[in-house]
């Protein structure tokens, strides 16, 4: 009998005299709580300064680096952005409800805009450029300002956020959730399921059982609700960590094909190429130039 490793429903309370969360977490201080899929209703806008890491949004999966500007719906179940590994400087999490301003305040004409950035967030939103480091700035600046001031600054954040115009849908096929706890309890299920064991072979009886469903129940289901087959997501899953180890680690590129989970690197060069357009050794090779 397989079993099920549980999702993870994460309860968020404010601070004193405070309608958000407001967290910040270096070396000494890491966000080890989540290193693994969760989700709440809360929104969550994420920076962190410098560094590189895996970027787990929904059904998608890819590496950043130079740092990280995200804006995370309700209930979109993503994983941390940060570990050891990561040689980031700070990561700052803003978490607050969608109505943590009273129920109608964002339909009022002013803040309207706001409104439709957060419909957008339910998809998941990453920001690129000079908007990064500067509304990067203003996040870590909320950590010194006096509560009223707090709420001004985040309110002067979302309308830029709003308005920005270099920024991507991460999950823009279409990662729908039709009965939010329901799914949202078995998508986690499948994805840390995924993250814990995709250096090993996964069968789809195995996944399948490990949800109560059957095999061409559970296909249907997966491509329904991320727009992918179950072997296309543990195949990207396996070739962001390979460009994570790529990398972060000095090991060889047989290694690094073995350590994400290809037993054949033939093929694993391939399915790289594939996904990201480059070799893993002229990716390798290009990293020092890139910045993102």
């Amino acid at each position: 009998m397989i079993k099920s490793p549980k999702p993870a429903f994460e309860k968020i309370e404010p601070g004193f005299g405070s309608s958000f969360a407001y967290r910040t977490y270096d070396e000494n201080h890491e966000n080890n709580s989540h290193n693994f899929w969760h989700y709440h209703p809360e929104l969550e806008l994420v920076y962190v300064k410098g560094g590189t890491g895996k970027r787990q949004v929904g059904s998608h999966i890819s590496y950043y680096r130079n740092g990280e500007l995200i804006l995370i719906g309700s209930n979109l179940p993503h994983c941390g952005f940060t570990d050891s590994l990561n040689n980031y400087e700070r990561e700052t999490v803003i978490q607050m409800h969608p109505d943590f301003l009273g129920p109608d305040f964002f339909n009022i004409p002013e803040m309207r805009g706001i409104k439709a950035l957060f419909e957008r967030a339910k998809m998941g939103i990453v920001f690129h450029g000079e908007l990064k480091r500067s509304v990067g700035l203003k996040i870590e600046a909320i950590k010194e300002a006096s509560n009223y001031n707090r709420l001004l600054v985040l309110l002067e954040i979302l309308k830029e956020l709003e308005a920005a115009d270099k920024y991507t849908v991460l999950n823009a096929q279409g990662f729908i959730l039709e009965t939010e706890l329901q799914d949202n309890n078995r998508i986690n299920i499948i994805f840390n399921f995924v993250k814990e064991e995709f250096k090993r072979q996964i069968t789809l009886e195995e996944i399948s059982e490990l949800v109560s469903m059957t095999v061409p129940a559970f296909c249907r289901y997966f491509k329904k609700i991320t727009g992918k087959t179950f072997t296309q997501f543990v195949n990207e899953y396996r070739l962001v960590h390979a460009a994570k180890l790529l990398h972060e680690k000095p090991i060889s590129i047989t290694d690094v094909c073995y350590e994400s989970g290809f037993n054949n690197f033939s093929h694993f060069n391939k399915q790289f190429k594939r996904f990201t357009g480059k070799t893993p050794s002229t990716y390798r090779n290009e990293l020092k130039f890139v910045v993102s």
